[in-house]
């Protein structure tokens, strides 16, 4: 008898996280932030509870893990209309690698050392350090890379960082790529974008050339 509860609320609790996880989004699936780190272990730490306390009602771990779910849920919605939210759950990149020159700073803040820096890039398929115009160290801990192009004047070569993001100018970005809130909106009325409220994303591209993308109606 005991055998076949086991067996059955292994089942169910793996129903049960795999619903949730399913409810959460597919961005629990990829790379975690430290938030859903947190969420994960406390999931997983439930459901050993579960099935190992076979005496204790399934509703005590249910509860929690839906809980959890509604938690998540939410922070995830919140943090869509609030950027400061957004950066304090998700974390900011770090710029390791700036057009070619490695911020020796930066990656002694991030506790990141030249090993960790060789290791990524060699997962990008960077053999020379020479190669890298920048290195962007996600929140999720993984290393985007950008790579230098032949003839690039290397003061022309920005960071693909967003410059308006739901209608809100990115301030720190601009002051990264060295630019002004008042250089984009007289570059956004040039191409004939008067309401940044109205943009959804706005980037820098080659050449100092904007792409900008509106909200739905």
């Amino acid at each position: 008898m005991e055998f076949g509860t086991l067996i059955t609320r292994t089942v169910l609790i793996y129903i049960v996280i795999l619903l949730v996880f399913r409810l959460m989004g597919k961005r629990e699936i990829g790379e975690l932030s430290v938030v859903d780190f947190v969420i994960s272990i406390m999931l997983a730490e439930l459901a050993v509870i579960s099935i190992e306390n076979v005496e204790a009602p399934m509703a005590r771990q249910i509860i929690p893990m839906l809980v959890l779910m509604i938690i998540q849920i939410s922070l995830a919605f919140i943090s869509l209309k609030s950027d400061k939210l957004r950066k304090l759950i998700d974390g900011s990149p770090s710029v390791l690698i700036r057009r070619g020159r490695i911020d020796e700073r930066e990656m002694r803040k991030q506790r990141y050392n030249y090993d960790d820096l060789m290791m990524q890039l060699r997962q990008n398929n960077i053999t020379y350090l020479s190669d890298v115009e920048f290195a962007i160290l996600e929140p999720s801990g993984d290393l985007s890379v950008v790579k230098k192009e032949e003839g690039q004047d290397p003061k022309g070569a920005y960071l693909p960082l967003p410059l308006v993001l739901d209608g809100k100018v990115q301030e720190d970005h601009l002051r990264q790529i060295e630019k002004t809130p008042l250089w984009l909106r007289q570059e956004l009325r040039k191409l004939g974008f008067k309401d940044i409220k109205k943009i959804s994303f706005c980037s820098l591209g080659r050449n100092d050339t904007l792409f900008v993308d509106l909200k739905d109606d």
